[in-house]
C-alpha cells in the first residue's frame, strides 16, 4: 500500500525523483512496497520500460531493493554505496570533465611542508594525552574565522568536511530526525544523511544559495537541522550573498532550535566574500576543509561551533580515531604561513574557465549556472541521454542524478582543467546534446 502518496512523472528521471523525494520526506517509509512496474506504467500512461528505467535508477542509488516475485520496496536500511558510484566510465580518448577534482597545477607542493612538520615531530613526538589540535593551526584558523565574521568558538580538526558534518549530526540528532539539504547538492552528503538513519527534505538552490521560502517550509515541517554551503556549492556554484544571508538569518531566528551546519569548502579558491549564518541558532557548526585548495589527500578540515556541539564532537572523536595526525596539521599550518596558495590567482583561474564556458553556452542558446568554484551546472531535459551523447562526442560529464533529490535533471561539468581552446568544442557538444534532448536552458 502506498497510502495517499501518488508517484508522478512521465519520464524515468521524473518518476525516480518523485519516489526519492517521497522517501526523503518520509511519505514513503522504509520497507514500503512500490507498485508493480506494469501497474504503475498504466496508472501514469507511460511505457513499462520507462518505469523499469526509473526503478533501475532507484536501485542503483540504493533507494529501493527488488526481491524477485515480491517486487520492489523502499530499502529498510541505507545502502553502503551511493551516488558517488553513479559515474561515467571514461574511455581512452575521452576528455574527463566529470570528476570534480581541482587543477593539480594550482595545488601547492606538499613535500617541503611535510618534511618540516616531520622534523618537528622527531624533536617533539605527539603522544597519548597531548592536545589533539596543533596550536599554530588553531591560532591561524581562528584568526581567519574571526576576520570572516564567524562567531567565537573552540576549534577541532577532523578528517575532511564530510567527517565533520557526520560528527555534528550524530552529536545532536537521532534516527528518524529530518535534515534540510540543498537540492541539487553534494552527492556524498545526500548519501550520508540517510546512512545515519536520518530523513531528508529538499531545499531549492539558486545562484545565491538556499531559497528562504524552502528553508522556512522545511523547518516549519519539522526539520531539525539545516546544512548550507556558503560558497562554491557543488554542483551549482552558488554562493550565499549578503541579501540572501540576511533573509536566511531571519528564517533561522524564527527557528532557534535548528542545528545549523555551514560548509565553506570553497575557502581559498573563491574571491567572493563570506556571509556566515553561524550563531543565528543555539547549536551551530562551521566547517572548512583544505581539499580544494591544497589537495584532497590531506584529509583535513577545521571545525568550530558552539561549546556544546564542539564538546560532543571532540568527546566522540576521542573514542574513535583520537585525532588527525599532528604532522599533517603542522604541514597545513606551514602551508598557510608560507602563503603556498595564491587565492586571488586560483580564484581568477577557476572564474575565467567558468565564465568562458557559460558565455559560450549562452551564445548557443543554453543557460548554465556557475557563480563560484570549479563546476558549471546545466539543466537538461534528459540527463541520461545528454550524458551519453556527450560521451559519444568525446566529453565525460557527471550525471545530475548524483546530486539531486527532487530537482529537475541536469549535468555537472568540472572546468578546473578546461583549456581556453577547448571551450568552443565543449559548448558545441553540450548545445547539440541538449537540442537532441528536446529542450534548452532552465525549466
Amino acid at each position: 500500500m502506498l497510502g495517499e502518496y501518488r508517484i508522478t512523472g512521465r519520464r524515468a528521471a521524473d518518476i525516480s525523483a518523485s519516489v526519492e523525494q517521497a522517501v526523503g520526506t518520509g511519505e514513503l517509509a522504509p520497507g514500503q512496497p512500490l507498485p508493480p512496474m506494469r501497474e504503475l506504467a498504466e496508472r501514469l500512461g507511460v511505457n513499462p520500460n520507462t518505469v523499469a528505467a526509473a526503478y533501475r535508477t532507484l536501485r542503483e542509488r540504493g533507494v529501493i531493493e527488488t526481491d524477485g516475485r515480491r517486487g520492489s520496496r523502499v530499502r529498510s536500511r541505507p545502502a553502503t554505496t551511493g551516488r558517488e558510484f553513479i559515474r561515467v566510465e571514461v574511455p581512452a580518448g575521452v576528455r574527463d570533465a566529470s570528476a570534480g577534482n581541482p587543477d593539480t597545477a594550482l595545488l601547492p607542493a606538499l613535500g617541503p611542508a611535510f618534511a618540516w612538520a616531520a622534523a618537528q615531530g622527531d624533536r617533539e613526538p605527539v603522544l597519548y594525552g597531548h592536545d589533539p589540535v596543533e596550536p599554530e593551526l588553531a591560532r591561524a584558523a581562528r584568526a581567519e574565522l574571526d576576520a570572516d565574521g564567524v562567531p567565537a568558538g573552540p576549534v577541532a580538526v577532523t578528517s575532511g568536511s564530510l567527517d565533520a558534518i557526520e560528527r555534528v549530526l550524530a552529536a545532536h540528532l537521532k534516527p528518524g530526525d529530518t535534515v534540510a539539504l540543498e537540492d541539487p547538492g553534494w552527492g556524498s552528503l545526500l548519501d550520508l544523511v540517510p546512512a545515519l538513519g536520518l530523513r531528508t527534505v529538499p531545499v531549492g538552490v539558486d545562484d545565491d544559495g538556499p531559497l528562504p521560502q524552502d528553508v522556512e517550509r522545511a523547518l516549519e515541517g519539522g526539520a531539525r537541522a539545516l546544512i548550507v554551503t556558503d560558497r562554491a556549492q557543488n554542483p551549482t556554484g552558488a554562493a550565499v550573498g549578503a541579501a540572501r544571508a540576511r533573509a536566511l538569518r531571519a528564517v533561522l531566528r524564527r527557528h532557534p532550535g535548528t542545528l545549523l551546519i555551514e560548509d565553506d569548502h570553497g575557502h581559498r579558491i573563491v574571491d567572493l566574500p563570506l556571509h556566515p549564518l553561524a550563531g543565528t541558532t543555539g547549536h551551530w557548526a562551521f566547517v572548512r576543509s583544505v581539499a580544494k585548495a591544497y589537495g584532497p589527500d590531506l584529509r583535513l578540515a577545521v571545525l568550530t561551533g558552539d561549546e556544546v556541539t564542539l564538546d560532543r564532537v571532540r568527546g566522540r572523536q576521542r573514542l574513535g580515531p583520537g585525532w588527525v595526525s599532528r604532522i599533517t596539521q603542522r604541514a597545513v599550518a606551514r602551508l598557510w604561513a608560507d602563503g603556498a596558495v595564491d587565492t586571488p590567482a586560483v580564484a581568477r583561474a577557476y572564474r575565467t574557465r567558468r565564465d568562458a564556458l557559460i558565455a559560450a553556452l549562452a551564445e548557443r542558446g543554453v543557460e548554465a549556472r556557475g557563480r563560484s568554484g570549479m563546476n558549471v551546472w546545466i539543466p537538461v531535459p534528459d540527463e541520461t541521454g545528454a550524458v551519453a551523447r556527450l560521451l559519444h562526442a568525446g566529453w565525460a560529464v557527471a550525471p545530475g542524478a548524483r546530486f539531486r533529490l527532487g530537482a529537475p535533471p541536469g549535468i555537472r561539468i568540472t572546468v578546473s582543467t578546461l583549456a581556453a581552446n577547448e571551450v568552443g568544442a565543449l559548448a558545441d557538444a553540450v548545445a547539440s546534446a541538449v537540442r537532441v534532448g528536446g529542450g534548452r536552458g532552465f525549466v
